[in-house]
């Protein structure tokens, strides 16, 4: 069972500041960064998934695992964690303290995910799902730096990190989608679009510590909801459409903006006329951006995002997760829990809001928006997980 304990340790990636020795026009924390990478991962591989050795599963561990070590990690500046890197001995004794730091937050969630965890750190030979999650993680770090040297240009060490940068991007040219990346407008657009939900602060009109992006927020449900798919012991398609699923289902406020839920509720009809307007814009603005294959899983993943789907015989279905458990939990119905990343999503909100409370901004809409959503989830199970021992957690 997913632990209070594990919930705020993957939270503490939103305190985390980026180039912090860097004069910035707007904050770069590690939870963005992440996400943003998780994105860019996501279209990397769609370029590569008929490569036999490609998993969506290898990349979606690998991203969460490498979110961990940099949790804890996260004082050890860039150069200085690669130059330990090139020391086999020093690195795996590094990443066996980390192991420590974080096996009591871990272990819940069993033996396999514990062993997965220390494989990927113990050997770290590059595959294609690898390399996808390094060009991911250089791609996002560019996207960063490129804002930042535009404010300052000729600060100390621009010149030699801009060389390290153009390294890398000649180290991934290879794989299909950096080449596709840097030869197409319109892919870059996408990314960049994807992108400034980075600057899209959830509760914009609440003061509170930390702030978290639209971005960040949706890495948090991505990976909740995964980590709900494993327990579930869910079919590797439905954990993978979970996951995405959690990762893009934000995307259409890149367009709209975050509307608090009050307000969506505020007059009849609203929250379905701001949903018909969403689509709208996105048919206008995103699809055309990337290839048309993949917009039944950006659809999936955005117009329907909390509704739990099945695909039989070439037809889609709309169902429940109790009875996703029971009939679908496999491959062939390409299964998605909708009322699971739904109740993700209110859990991530939930966490914001008690995590802002308890660092000292007890204001009236925090404290409402958090009763409120431990009030719907307290008694409820879904997809044969206890939500209110979840809550009860955070008594």
């Amino acid at each position: 069972m997913i632990r209070k304990s594990l919930l705020l340790k993957l939270f503490d990636a939103a305190y985390i500041q980026r180039w912090n020795d860097r004069v910035r026009p707007v904050e770069f924390v590690e939870l963005d960064k992440q996400a943003q990478k998780m994105v860019i991962a996501y279209f990397l591989g769609k370029f590569e998934e008929d490569n036999p050795r490609f998993s969506w599963i290898e990349i979606i561990e690998g991203g969460i695992f490498e979110l961990l070590q940099r949790i804890v990690l996260t004082d050890l500046k860039p150069p200085i964690f690669y130059r330990i890197k090139e020391d086999k001995l020093k690195y795996r004794k590094l990443n066996e303290w980390v192991y420590q730091e974080l096996e009591p937050v871990l272990s819940p969630l069993g033996k396999d995910f514990c062993s997965l965890f220390q494989d990927y750190f113990s050997d770290e030979t590059e595959n294609i799902n690898r390399r996808i999650l390094n060009a991911a993680h250089f791609y996002a770090t560019k996207w960063e730096f490129d804002i930042i040297e535009k404010i300052h240009p000729q600060s100390f060490e621009m010149e030699a990190i801009k060389k390290r940068l153009q390294e890398k991007q000649t180290e991934y040219s290879d794989l299909k989608g950096m080449e596709q990346l840097f030869r197409s407008e319109r892919y870059r657009h996408f990314l960049d679009m994807c992108g400034q939900l980075r600057f899209q602060i959830r509760w914009a009109n609440l003061h509170r510590v930390p702030k978290t992006s639209v971005m960040g927020h949706s890495l948090f449900v991505a990976i909740l909801s995964y980590f709900f798919s494993l327990e579930n012991m869910a079919c590797s398609k439905r954990c993978v459409n979970n996951y995405f699923t959690g990762l893009f289902h934000d995307l259409p406020e890149v367009l709209t903006r975050d509307i608090i839920s009050p307000v969506k509720r505020s007059i009849e009809g609203l929250s379905e006329l701001i949903k018909e307007y969403e689509k709208e814009q996105m048919e206008q603005e995103v699809y055309s951006l990337i290839p048309r294959a993949w917009h039944a899983d950006i659809r999936s993943f955005t117009e329907d995002e909390f509704n739990s789907i099945v695909t039989v015989d070439g037809q889609t279905m709309k169902v429940s997760s109790d009875e996703i458990n029971d009939c679908y939990n496999d491959n062939q119905f390409n299964p998605r829990d909708g009322e699971l990343v739904k109740a993700a999503d209110s859990l991530a909100a939930f966490i914001e809001a008690s995590v802002a409370i308890h660092n000292g901004s007890p204001s009236q809409g925090l404290v409402e928006a958090k009763l409120s959503i431990r009030s719907k989830f307290e008694k409820s199970t879904i997809a044969g997980i206890n939500f209110g021992e979840i809550y009860a957690d955070f008594e």
